[in-house]
């Protein structure tokens, strides 16, 4: 059948429009200044997939807490409210007590050794728990090591920490390691975080020292030491509501570009903390190297409170890669 010049001109427009309708936006949200790299990567990821999906998957990428804090985007996308984040992994204990396993102080020898645990079984056994909560964790990213800034002085052993007000993390574990540690934690929301600082309500908080810069923590706090006391993973998570929205060829190639953003963002941290110590003692705060070990000695008491809490397994598990190199 030979179609008329109209026919033809509104079988063009149907077919637009049936592409545009397959088009899908989704929010991906996060907590840090668009100046971290948990953004460029995120930004980079979704250009890529708009690029690979012609369009067909359109992430659309909020910082600064945009779409609320990391608790409120967890139980969105559990309900499927919210479509996507990049979350700090302990924010899931809310869903799932076991995720509170990514904050065992002094769990990582190195870098790889974590990399290998979230990338292999341990990351596999934390990936189910989420997925039994609704949502799907595409790839592991990286906070990076935690490190303990002040207005006090140098930390240079436990006992500096005696009695110092420090923020932490809103989650049980976070408090009971400083507690150990002799200091007086309590929790804060990030978003309240400086101006705390500022106002002196803490003397003292915990970040990696790209959080640490790009928050403009330097302008309220003067010392930094190296604690090291947790390395932390981010897990790049979209709501199952919203993935099974999206075509499986689609799937998969999301699924790629996470995997490559991840190795990606994770450079991004390690570049990072090469620059920022720089970078930090330019802005006038005063840095030192820490002993660990009397650290974690002081934090045994930890782990074997835990244990009932995430079981023999799982901490077998976390055991198992604590000296991969």
């Amino acid at each position: 059948m030979k179609l008329t010049p109209l026919a033809f001109s509104s079988l063009i427009g149907l077919t637009a429009f049936t592409s545009h309708a397959q088009a899908l936006d989704i929010k991906l949200g996060h907590v840090l200044a668009p100046t971290h790299n948990w953004h460029i990567s995120a930004q980079g990821f979704a250009d890529d997939v708009r690029e690979a999906t012609d369009s067909r998957v359109n992430f659309q990428v909020f910082p600064s807490g945009q779409l609320g804090n990391e608790t409120r985007m967890v139980e969105g996308m559990q309900i499927g409210s919210m479509d996507a984040g990049i979350i700090g992994c302990g924010s899931f204990q809310s869903l799932e007590p076991k995720f509170g396993i990514v904050e065992l102080p002094y769990s990582w020898a190195s870098r790889e050794a974590a990399y290998a645990a979230y990338d292999g079984e341990l990351g596999e056994t934390l990936e189910a728990l989420a997925q039994e909560k609704n949502i799907k964790v595409l790839s592991w990213w990286e906070n990076g090591f935690r490190h303990v800034t002040n207005n006090r002085g140098p930390i240079e052993s436990p006992d500096d920490l005696e009695g110092l007000k420090i923020r932490v993390t809103p989650d049980r574990m976070r408090l009971d390691t400083f507690e150990a540690l002799g200091s007086n934690p309590a929790p804060l929301a990030f978003g309240e975080l400086y101006s705390a600082l500022q106002q002196g309500v803490f003397d003292a908080q915990e970040n990696p020292l790209s959080i640490i810069y790009s928050s403009s923590f330097y302008e309220v706090q003067d010392y930094v030491s190296l604690t090291g006391h947790v390395w932390a993973p981010a897990c790049l998570t979209i709501a199952d509501l919203t993935w099974n929205k999206i075509n499986p060829d689609d799937q998969e190639i999301i699924q790629e570009l996470a995997n490559e953003w991840r190795d990606k963002q994770r450079a991004m941290t390690q570049e990072d903390d090469e620059t920022m110590l720089e970078n930090l003692t330019a802005e006038g705060m005063q840095i030192n190297e820490v002993d660990t070990a009397p650290f974690n000695q002081k934090v045994q008491d930890v782990w074997s409170d835990y244990t009932e809490v995430f079981g023999e397994e799982l901490m077998e598990t976390v055991k198992q890669y604590r000296t991969v190199e």
